[in-house]
Order: structure tokens, then C-alpha cells, then sequence
């Protein structure tokens, strides 16, 4: 299976997602569209995966490569691709599936509780997943449910956690593949938002003090993943 990935700042990279395609042999290619790098032709991949960002989804004037990449990722989406959004990448799938992207009532960054919705307990692809579990989250929009998606899990303070369209395009508001390495990066760059109040927002200190969460995530993460490649093995080249 051929996976590419694309890639909006330096410092929120696909973290595991690299370490469950080396252990399943799979090809990976990526776009650090930052640096100015073009996107790939559609069938030079079978799973593309759209990572976060601190910008937003409407940001077009401050990143013109955002009006590019969300022309992109509905061709993606129209030509049968398996897409996985994560945050930002999330509420990008949501906008090229014609859902609205908005401010969340609250911020959340933390770590918080994410829990599948009955929905989710029956989807194919999560519900090997716990019914409720802890994530990483780090982000103040949120998408909307598209047309013909499934809404598949829930927070205290962001209903819209998951969807699932087609059984094949997934969009995660929280972070499943995150590591100790891109989280102590994440908080150098962004740990500003850290200091803000709210009932959704925790101290440095206690986003670092992670203990056994990572190994945790990791294990959903896979598990996940493999769901998904087992739905969607019809759709992917052999490599």
C-alpha cells in the first residue's frame, strides 16, 4: 500500500502513523507543503493522510497553498481515494465534503476523554476501539457533520470528534499519533495557548506529564488503522 501524507508546519508530523506503516511494510512518501512543495498526482497513492496545523481552515490570504490543497483534496475525495484528516486535516475533509468549519465554543488543548457515539460502536472501523478513551486534542475550530457522513465520537467540549464518509474517509479532531518528541515540539511552538483560560485548556506541565498515555494512543492508533486497511483493502494497489 502506497500512503502519503501532507504536512502544514514543521512541527505536527504523522508521528506513528510512520511507525504502523514500517511495521506493516508499507510505502511512504509525504509533502512538507510549507516548504512550497507540490502536491502528488492522484494515482501516485493509495491512502493520503492530511495533517494538522495552527492555522485555519478560511486562512487562504495568510497560506495561498490552503486554496490549492482544499481543490486537491475533493479530487481525492471524488476519485475513491482513502483519506485520514487529523485536526486541521479534519476540518479540511469536512469543508471539501461542503460541511461549514467554525469556531468550537470552547478551546481544547489537553488531554481529554473522546467517546464513540452508538454509531461508532457498530462502524467497521471503530468499533474495535474502546467506547470511550483518551486522546490528545490541540484546537479552537471544529467541523460540522457532511452530508452523508456518519458521526462517529464526541467530547464534553466538542460534539463533533469523528465522521466517517463512504467507509473510507475518516476526520479525527483529536490526535491519535502523536509522540513525546512531537508533543514537547508542539509545545515549544504553540504552548502560548497553553496559558489562556478556559475549562478545556490545561497548564504545560500537565500536557508534558504524559506517563503511559502515549503507549495507550499508540495501541488505538494501530488498531485503528488496521480497521481501516481491512475495510478498504478492496480499494488499494497491492506494492
Amino acid at each position: 500500500m502506497r500512503l502519503h501524507y501532507i504536512q502544514h508546519v514543521p512541527f505536527e508530523g504523522p508521528g506513528n502513523i510512520l511507525s504502523w506503516c514500517k511495521d506493516k511494510g508499507h510505502r511512504v512518501e509525504g509533502t512538507l507543503i510549507y516548504e512550497g512543495q507540490g502536491l502528488p498526482a492522484l494515482d501516485s497513492f493509495d491512502w493520503l493522510v492530511v495533517m494538522g496545523g495552527p492555522m485555519g481552515v478560511h486562512d487562504d490570504g495568510r497560506y495561498p497553498w490552503l486554496k490549492e490543497e482544499k481543490a486537491f483534496l475533493k479530487g481525492a475525495v471524488q476519485a475513491g481515494k482513502v483519506i485520514l484528516g487529523i485536526c486541521l486535516g479534519a476540518q479540511l475533509l469536512a469543508h471539501a465534503l461542503g460541511a461549514r468549519v467554525q469556531k468550537n465554543i470552547h478551546k481544547e488543548c489537553g488531554w481529554f476523554p473522546v467517546s464513540l457515539t452508538p454509531i461508532g460502536w457498530d462502524s467497521p472501523i471503530f468499533k474495535a476501539l474502546p467506547p470511550t478513551f483518551e486522546a490528545l486534542h490541540w484546537h479552537g475550530d471544529m467541523f460540522l457533520l457532511p452530508e452523508g457522513a456518519f458521526h462517529i465520537a464526541s467530547s464534553e467540549a466538542c460534539p463533533y470528534q469523528a465522521f466517517v464518509y463512504e467507509d473510507r474517509v475518516i476526520g479525527l479532531q483529536f490526535h491519535l499519533e502523536s509522540t513525546p518528541e512531537g508533543l514537547e515540539e508542539l509545545v515549544r511552538h504553540c504552548g502560548n495557548e497553553l496559558l489562556e483560560q478556559g475549562p478545556y485548556i490545561q497548564p504545560p506541565e500537565v500536557v508534558l506529564d504524559a506517563g503511559d498515555r502515549f503507549h495507550r494512543m499508540e495501541e488505538i492508533l494501530y488498531t485503528l488503522l488496521d480497521a481501516l486497511y481491512e475495510a478498504t483493502s478492496r480499494l488499494t494497489v497491492p506494492s
